[in-house]
């Protein structure tokens, strides 16, 4: 196949082709090193100017000053469950948790390991159809640190509007709608986010952490555990994911090309009011999992009538090139999943696909 398809994977997903051509032309030789980013030393110089412009324009998008670091770590988002209570949940205190979907339980979970948490907010009862009212959401007396998720990659639900705790941490997992859209990072402690869902591909973990945190770290963790470590070393302590880091440098400048965090938002919610459109309407052929408030501009999910039908849509989807639309299995269904990189094309054909398919067997 030579020509490109629609990619409504959830991750590791589509990315702008302007990196992808960028990319291949200097992947033989950057800069005329006569070297590749893939065999270059993490030392160089080379190397260094990326890993510094990376974290300055994420600082910048996310309107962040020197009292943050960026962080470019290993071990996926998954690793940062455990690493965030291991650095910050010490004896005798509580952290709280905002659970909405699986990866929000599974953050709770592995907290569970190290200390005492307690539940804010649950919508499990309604099998994450919806965020939480802000209202609902009860903290403990005096915790460490609040965790939340703020887009729900398996649900399609996202948070409109993000809790005030106060002097109490804030912590997010952002990893599928970082930089969808403009979010004060001021009001965060720490975020943290896999890149391979909006800022490139799948081996680089990216954490903003507020530095006086980092005079928090326990002394008896193991380093490769230590926020205060990677940011002394300005997390080089180690071999880094060079080439994950390139890519998502190259995909902030991409984002700064398009607008920034603002112009991003505008095409995101374009893009995606054309699917939703399609969904409401349906006449009830299609149904949202999400609840319409509680909608996620990133990950659309919706049932057809009957999954007979579901498996004929995915199908008959991928043979017109729009791929990667089965839904998830704790949910069913159909998952469009429409990061920044995604075209409003794609979610147009998309949409006229739907309304064909509804059509011949509605």
């Amino acid at each position: 196949m030579t020509e490109r398809v629609f990619n409504f994977n959830p991750g590791p997903a589509t990315l702008p082709l302007e990196v992808l051509e960028q990319a291949q032309r200097e992947l033989l030789s950057y800069q005329n090193t006569g070297m590749s980013i893939l065999e270059m030393s993490h030392r160089s110089k080379p190397y260094e100017a990326i890993h510094q412009e990376a974290e300055a324009s994420l600082k910048e998008m996310l309107g962040v000053g020197e009292n943050y670091r960026v962080l470019f770590l290993q071990g996926g988002a998954s690793s940062q469950f455990s690493m965030i209570p291991m650095n910050f949940l010490t004896v005798g205190r509580t952290a709280d948790y905002i659970v909405t979907g699986v990866f929000a339980e599974k953050a709770w979970q592995e907290a569970k390991l190290i200390g005492n948490t307690h539940v804010a907010a649950s919508t499990a009862d309604v099998n994450y159809r919806r965020i939480p009212a802000l209202s609902e959401i009860a903290l403990s007396d005096n915790p460490v640190y609040v965790h939340m998720t703020s887009n729900n990659t398996i649900y399609g639900t996202q948070w409109q509007a993000f809790p005030d705790t106060g002097d109490v941490p804030l912590v997010v997992d952002m990893s599928s709608d970082i930089l969808s859209y403009p979010v004060d990072g001021n009001k965060f402690a720490l975020i943290y986010a896999g890149a391979q869902k909006n800022l490139g591909t799948a081996g680089a973990t990216i954490v903003v952490i507020r530095k006086d945190l980092l005079e928090t770290c326990p002394k008896q963790l193991p380093t490769m555990l230590r926020y205060d470590i990677h940011a002394k070393n300005d997390s080089l302590y180690n071999t880094p994911p060079g080439f994950s880091v390139y890519l998502a440098n190259l995909s902030l400048q991409w984002l700064k090309r398009q607008g920034g965090p603002a112009g991003i938002e505008r095409h995101n919610q374009a893009k995606a009011a054309l699917v939703y459109d399609a969904i409401d309407n349906s006449g009830g052929f299609y149904r949202g999992h999400a609840e319409k408030d509680s909608r996620s501009l990133m990950n659309i999910t919706f049932r057809l009538p009957s999954e007979d039908l579901e498996a004929t849509f995915a199908k008959e989807a991928g043979a017109v090139g729009l791929v990667g639309l089965k839904g998830h299995r704790l949910v069913g269904g159909m998952r469009a999943s429409i990061y920044n990189a995604m075209s409003k094309a794609g979610c147009q054909a998309l949409a006229e696909f739907m309304a064909e398919f509804q059509r011949k067997n509605g």
